[in-house]
């Protein structure tokens, strides 16, 4: 019983709800038209990749790249430790049985020591570099915000995603609305900075550095940071 009158009373309030809205609209057209002018405005979804185009930006490139050039005599020195390293220990492999008790002890120490070196030196430049890189990626990213603040209102776009992180919403999107590239474009402009020069291929297979390939629409880069596994 109760819930037929529940039931009953929801209908009642439905269709007097109807009516009242009907009377308003009726008596008030242009009540109507106010609202319409307030839903209408941007509509339009992009998506950008805001790691690439901050590594991308010719400010970007120049950037990193130099950073990457500071830290290749430290990765010449972390190869060399570590080759150092190796080498000690293919020679204690090779020499054990030929070796006695205080001698291979003696070895071994030694070997200990230095990994332990390379270890710790190798921490501490990976830490350097993150927190150099980092600042680099803070101060562009923060002139970037600007742009695309500019770019999505002069292009009519009320929702911008960053997909650059793997924990991003986005499951799928058409190449047509990634913004990445004209926001690139659109930075490097307003930067003035000119596009870096291509550099050379490093002749020393020990102090290579892994460099960001050019592409018409950017993926998330990760510049090279030094490394030298200990073995």
């Amino acid at each position: 019983m109760t819930r037929k009158i529940v039931s009953t009373l929801s209908v009642a309030a439905l269709l007097t709800t109807g009516a009242l809205a009907q009377t308003a609209t009726n008596a008030a057209p242009s009540t109507s038209t106010s609202a319409n002018a307030l839903v209408a405005g941007p509509t339009k979804v992009a998506i950008i990749n805001i790691q690439a185009a901050i590594a991308y930006t010719n400010e970007g490139q120049r950037d990193l790249d130099a950073l990457q050039k500071k830290f290749e005599p430290k990765q010449i020195e972390l190869k060399s430790l570590s080759d150092e390293v190796d080498s000690l220990k293919k020679q204690l492999a090779a020499q054990t049985d030929k070796l006695n008790d205080d001698e291979r002890n003696k070895r071994v120490q030694t070997i200990e020591a230095k990994q332990k070196t390379l270890q710790r030196d190798l921490e501490d430049a990976q830490n350097d570099y993150q927190t150099q890189s980092n600042d680099i990626a803070q101060r562009i990213g923060g002139k970037l915000m600007q742009t695309l603040d500019n770019y999505a209102k002069q292009n009519g776009y009320a929702v911008v995603l960053d997909v650059s992180s793997q924990q991003s919403p986005v499951l799928w999107k058409s190449d047509s609305v990634d913004i990445t590239k004209p926001v690139i474009e659109a930075y490097n402009t307003v930067s003035g900075v000119a596009a870096p020069a291509p550099r050379p291929a490093n002749p020393s297979p020990s102090a290579s550095v892994t460099h960001r390939p050019a592409a018409s629409t950017p993926s998330a880069p990760k510049p090279a940071a030094p490394s030298a596994t200990p073995k």
